[in-house]
């Protein structure tokens, strides 16, 4: 990571009021719709003052940027990360996520149709190198077919999560994006993937307005392809060209 001097995201979210996990509850939003935007970090932290009145931060365990670590499934032939890859419109994301500062482990699916997230989620026990009988069983239900995925991906970040003070809304930004498989490493700490959660599209929230002030468009870009590109260089990933010239892109200050 670059040196403290340069990013400065602990120190701007003292000006925040907190909010605890029992607060968030009534903003679960888990069906809703997802906006992404894929920003460069030094710009996030000249903006991210301006949020202060607007939103709440997440704070837990006296932290307010939270650690997660997440295993990600495929299959052998990535066919999941190829779904994403030529737009097909119902297509899933397998992952076990681990939220550090809670201690929990997730086995979740992701289902992206018609424009809306829908995710389902289980606790289990620690990560699974191979999937137990019980994980199985989870993701051939919800998937509603049987499917074979090992893992594929690990991925580490930490995130802020404010939460409007007005609409149902939560924003995501993801930090220090690290990626690694075996002997395989990537790190995108000039990254800033952010994430505006909410029941229907609303141009008119302060993020999403501020956005396309600065003319940043809403790009949707997912963790999962950027590291599997970025550590598989062989996977077919010509529709995603676009991305990953922005994130070379945003290197620039």
């Amino acid at each position: 990571m670059n040196n403290a001097s340069e990013y400065r995201e602990e120190e701007i979210l003292q000006k925040f009021q907190p909010i605890t996990l029992e607060e968030m509850d009534a903003v679960k939003l888990m069906n809703r719709t997802d906006t992404k935007f894929v920003l460069n970090r030094n710009f996030f932290n000249s903006v991210l003052p301006q949020f202060s009145e607007s939103y709440r931060v997440l704070e837990i365990a006296n932290k307010r940027l939270a650690s997660y670590k997440t295993l990600y499934y495929d299959t052998q032939g990535f066919q999941l990360f190829l779904d994403h890859h030529n737009e097909k419109g119902d297509r899933y994301k397998i992952r076990i996520r681990n939220y550090v500062e809670s201690n929990l482990f997730y086995l979740e699916i992701k289902r992206k149709f018609k424009g809306r997230t829908d995710k389902k989620r289980t606790k289990v026990k620690d990560f699974e190198l191979e999937l137990s009988a019980e994980s199985e069983h989870y993701i051939n239900k919800v998937l509603g077919q049987q499917i074979k995925v090992v893992p594929k991906l690990w991925n580490s970040f930490q995130r802020i999560t404010l939460v409007n003070t007005k609409e149902v809304e939560r924003l995501t930004l993801d930090l220090n994006l690290t990626f690694e498989w075996q002997d395989k490493k990537k790190v995108f700490d000039h990254l800033v993937v952010a994430e505006l959660k909410q029941e229907n599209v609303n141009r008119n929230s302060l993020f999403y307005s501020l956005m396309k002030e600065h003319h940043i468009r809403p790009n949707s870009i997912s963790k999962y392809c950027v590291g599997g590109i970025a550590l598989n260089p062989e996977l077919k990933a010509n529709n995603f060209k676009d991305k990953v010239l922005l994130i070379d892109k945003l290197k620039k200050p």
